[in-house]
């Protein structure tokens, strides 16, 4: 019996090699897992990707290029969450009207929205300044992973109280 209400996992199978990368994508220089295992899909992905790409030596060649790489989908799956989530017909509505209760913590998601945008342009900032430490370039995108990774547990244990309250689950 299911206490709760059932996760589906976010992930897509990788490209096999009788599968190869589709024509006009470059294959993906860091891999994530071992071959034909399955990887974070949308966000999830992007975020995982990133922090790769931040925690590879800063001496190898074009370590700055490749987390700046690495950031823009960040970014535009963050812009993207908050439009789904914000907007008019957003899940943040859609829980206001059918759980009032759930205020405080859709506001306080809200609230984080932009302090993660702010994040998001503040590693970019200093990633595209060759004359940053790159220490710097570590700290500012440790804290936006650090944010990031904050914002989805709470969305998380938002949707948990939710689902689980409403359909009378036990706790």
């Amino acid at each position: 019996m299911v206490a709760g209400p059932v996760q589906q996992p976010s992930l897509v199978a990788r490209p096999s090699a009788a599968h190869p990368h589709p024509a006009g994508l470059p294959a993906d220089p860091h891999p994530i897992g071992l071959p034909g295992q399955p990887r974070p899909a949308g966000l999830a992905g992007d975020v995982h990707a990133f922090g790769r790409a931040v925690a590879v030596a800063t001496t190898e060649p074009h370590w700055r290029e490749e987390v700046l790489l690495r950031l823009r989908p960040v970014g535009q799956g963050f812009t993207e969450h908050v439009r789904v989530t914000e907007g008019p017909t957003g899940l943040y509505r859609e829980l206001l009207t059918q759980s009032p209760r759930l205020d405080h913590g859709v506001r306080l998601l809200t609230r984080e929205h932009s302090a993660i945008i702010a994040a998001i342009l503040a590693v970019q900032r200093v990633a595209e300044q060759p004359e940053v430490n790159p220490d710097e370039v570590r700290h500012r995108a440790g804290n936006l992973l650090r944010r990031l990774a904050r914002h989805r547990r709470r969305g998380a244990d938002l949707l948990w109280e939710a689902y689980q309250m409403d359909l009378g689950g036990e706790t």
